[in-house]
């Protein structure tokens, strides 16, 4: 069995700046402050660090009632900015057919690893209809450091299945050299694809197993899945 963790933004989708955008306008609602993620990197990152970065340059303290509350507006605001029309916003090539054929295959789990929240992933899942792929997942409620979700992941797993699963049967797939930097200390599999906004120079940089420009190829995708 191999298990397969899946970012979110740039990987499996573009949100069309969904995200960023809800972001600003729950720290506007909540905190009073306009644009507040604007000049933030939030690629690869884990949601309760971005914030953390936005209080920070605001002086505003961590107050963990407020950062719920801000959840949950964003969450709301989320919800209306993925259902507004962006060409912007649409799964990665090759993404739907890849999900499907690697489903099929009885051998393989796919889950999420992501910075998002989970909700927050949830609705981006959602609205594209691919949610139902995924078996499992990591997410920044888990652990707010990247590098911490891929113990979860397999904590996750082995409650799911009654058994553990070695390091080189897990693959972290993502478009980020952040993605790959999370998954080595774990020796798990690293899998980079150049669909978010990242070129493969920048990914190859961390030394992944292998980078892919884009899924479209599924077929060739699928086969490195079910023999490397």
């Amino acid at each position: 069995m191999k298990l397969l963790l899946f970012d979110i933004d740039g990987t499996l989708l573009m949100s069309g700046g969904a995200g960023r955008t809800s972001m600003n306008r729950a720290f506007a609602h909540v905190y009073g402050f306009e644009n507040g993620f604007q000049n933030v990197s939030m690629m690869g990152r884990t949601d309760p660090l971005i914030v953390k970065e936005v209080l920070k340059k605001h002086t505003i303290p961590w107050e963990s009632n407020r950062i719920r509350t801000f959840q949950q507006v964003y969450y709301q605001y989320l919800e209306q900015e993925l259902a507004a029309p962006v060409p912007e916003k649409f799964l990665c090539p090759g993404i739907a057919d890849l999900l499907e054929i690697l489903s099929a295959d009885t051998e393989m789990v796919l889950g999420i690893l992501t910075g998002n929240w989970e909700r927050g992933a949830y609705l981006k899942l959602r609205h594209f209809q691919i949610e139902h792929y995924f078996k499992l997942g990591a997410y920044a409620d888990d652990a707010a450091e990247r590098v911490k979700l891929v113990p979860v992941a397999l904590k996750k797993f082995e409650i799911l299945y009654g058994q553990s699963i070695p390091s080189h049967d897990v693959y972290v797939i993502g478009d980020t050299p952040l993605d790959i930097m999370a998954a080595r200390p774990h020796k798990a599999q690293t899998v980079g694809v150049a669909t978010g906004y990242h070129n493969i120079e920048s990914i190859q940089q961390e030394n992944p197993d292998i980078v892919f420009e884009n899924f479209k190829d599924v077929e060739k995708v699928a086969q490195y899945f079910r023999t490397s």
